[in-house]
């Protein structure tokens, strides 16, 4: 896939939503993230239709239930998480493809992501997603940035549009990292916590899962990277810039 064309920052001045809403303009949603809290919470920030313009038609929590259901409803865009059980925003994005290439009613993706590592939004936008902004954007924000997105344009927060550009401008960058490649989206992003120095009670709080589960990962990534401990791990991980 080539670079991305006709990207815009998302900006808090930006209006578009505010004018397809007064123009009575709409847009089919379908919100896929495993957290149901977070999933709920943008319902109530975006789905008020009347004002925003956004129907939320569907919600899934995991690869299977994102494709029966994208499939099943055929919204005009998906507000898809990176990180789900099942594969992963990427494995979505490639069994949607045929949807996303039907000419006649495209369903485009708009990746919504706590993650803002070069790998994660490499991945999607590689994959076919038009945008990605992360969870730290406004309600605002986000509508205006879904509306943009059935539009047809490429959306990405302030932050993330620049090295995205640099990123397939380049001509060595992205490479293809086969020790990367052998980690599941989950290990990837406890991988990232452990470099930023994480303690493995304040991952599991944050990605919603038990300690244990959290050394499972972290016993996985040394075997699959043949590392001996997590001081290795954050050095690894930083030669990758992965931190």
């Amino acid at each position: 896939m080539g670079a991305p064309t006709g990207s815009t920052a998302v900006g808090p001045q930006t209006t578009a939503a505010a004018t397809a809403a007064e123009g009575g303009r709409r847009v089919r949603v379908v919100l896929v993230d495993d957290h149901r809290m977070f999933r709920t919470g943008v319902q109530a920030e975006i789905g008020e239709t009347e004002r925003t313009g956004v129907e939320v038609v569907g919600e899934a929590a995991d690869v299977d239930q994102a494709v029966t259901v994208i499939t099943a409803t055929r919204p005009e865009v998906v507000l898809l998480d990176v990180h789900l059980p099942g594969g992963g925003g990427v494995e979505v994005l490639r069994r949607c493809a045929p949807l996303m290439a039907d000419a006649r009613q495209p369903v485009r993706f708009l990746a919504l992501s706590v993650s803002d590592a070069a790998e994660d939004v490499i991945g999607v936008i590689r994959g076919g997603a038009r945008g990605y902004v992360t969870k730290t954007i406004t309600g605002t924000d986000l509508v205006n940035s879904v509306f943009r997105v059935q539009e047809g344009d490429a959306v990405f927060s302030p932050r993330l549009a620049g090295f995205v550009l640099d990123a397939f401008a380049s001509t060595d960058a992205p490479p293809v990292d086969e020790d990367l490649d052998r980690l599941t989206q989950r290990e990837r992003e406890v991988l990232r916590l452990i470099a930023r120095g994480y303690a493995y009670k304040e991952i599991a709080k944050q990605l919603f899962i038990s300690v244990k589960t959290v050394e499972s990962h972290v016993s996985a990534v040394l075997r699959k990277l043949q590392l001996s401990n997590r001081h290795e791990l954050t050095r690894w991980a930083t030669a990758r810039r992965l931190v």
